[in-house]
């Protein structure tokens, strides 16, 4: 089995020759460690640093020196789209609240399968396609390319958690009238 052990940075890919392809839907791609195959069928373990999406194009370094590229897999995700802006930002916001991984492109936005999204998505006007694509979600705010030197903060939200240990304060509010 080949051992890949370090995610190359940006200025580390220019004139690497890549030996092959490794081929991941977005739950894999959030993991640090991982068992797959290669394009061309040779077994692989993924050991890098957790906590950072392997995206489309991400390049990894085996022990043996190899580089091989991360390709975004198609998978079953959901695509909304509307050409009219205000509809659009309104979806954005409504998905937005309920904290789901979510892709934004010029007019549409995908997310993994979800039939109460969808009714939703439905009732508010956009038009709404299950289809097999890449996905690629944003980082968020608090992201691995998040500005600001800003900390996601480690407290509950009423009913699911992010437990991501930092101190930190802002406010906004939900439905059950907690606030932080």
């Amino acid at each position: 089995m080949i051992t890949i052990s370090e995610k190359l940075t940006q200025t580390e890919t220019d004139g690497l020759d890549i030996k092959d392809t490794i081929c991941l839907p977005f739950d894999e791609r959030k993991r640090g460690r991982l068992k797959t195959v290669t394009a061309s069928g040779e077994d692989v373990g993924i050991f890098v640093e957790r906590g950072e999406v392997m995206r489309d194009g991400t390049l990894l370094k085996a022990e043996s020196g190899d580089i091989f590229q991360v390709v975004a897999a198609n998978e079953e995700v959901t695509t909304a789209s509307t050409a009219d802006a205000h509809l659009f930002a309104r979806a954005c916001y409504h998905l937005g609240n309920r904290h789901v991984p979510l892709q934004v492109g010029d007019g549409w936005l995908r997310y993994q399968n979800d039939y109460v999204l969808d009714d939703m998505l439905c009732q508010l006007g956009l038009d709404v396609q299950h289809e097999q694509a890449p996905f690629e979600p944003e980082n968020g705010a608090y992201g691995e390319h998040a500005s600001g030197g800003h900390s996601h903060h480690g407290h509950s939200h009423g009913g699911h958690s992010h437990g991501h240990g930092h101190d930190h304060s802002h406010s906004h509010s939900h439905d059950d009238g907690h606030h932080h």
